[in-house]
């Protein structure tokens, strides 16, 4: 759920509320309690929540990593080959 900020055009209090965005809008200021409240314009806030939440989990995964493990498999393959045709041609 989103996280609106608001403020009391009245008393300059602020304050944040976690609504769904299908909620109405909040008017009332909980300190002055006057109907002068609006919601402002800012940054985007969200909360994550559950297990598996890191920085590192979609983060170039694979990229240079991957390269490595390939051309080592396909060197060892490759060897393995040249010494089992030395040993036929024997």
């Amino acid at each position: 759920m989103p996280i609106y900020e608001y403020q009391c055009t009245r008393c300059k209090h602020q304050l944040e509320v976690i609504q769904k965005m299908s909620d109405a809008p909040l008017t009332e200021c909980p300190e002055c309690h006057q109907g002068t409240l609006q919601k402002l314009v800012s940054a985007s806030g969200f909360q994550l929540k559950g297990s598996g939440w890191y920085v590192t989990d979609y983060s170039a995964k694979g990229k240079s990593s991957g390269k490595k493990e390939d051309t080592s498999s396909n060197t060892e393959t490759t060897s393995t080959k040249s010494s089992n045709d030395t040993e036929g041609s024997s």
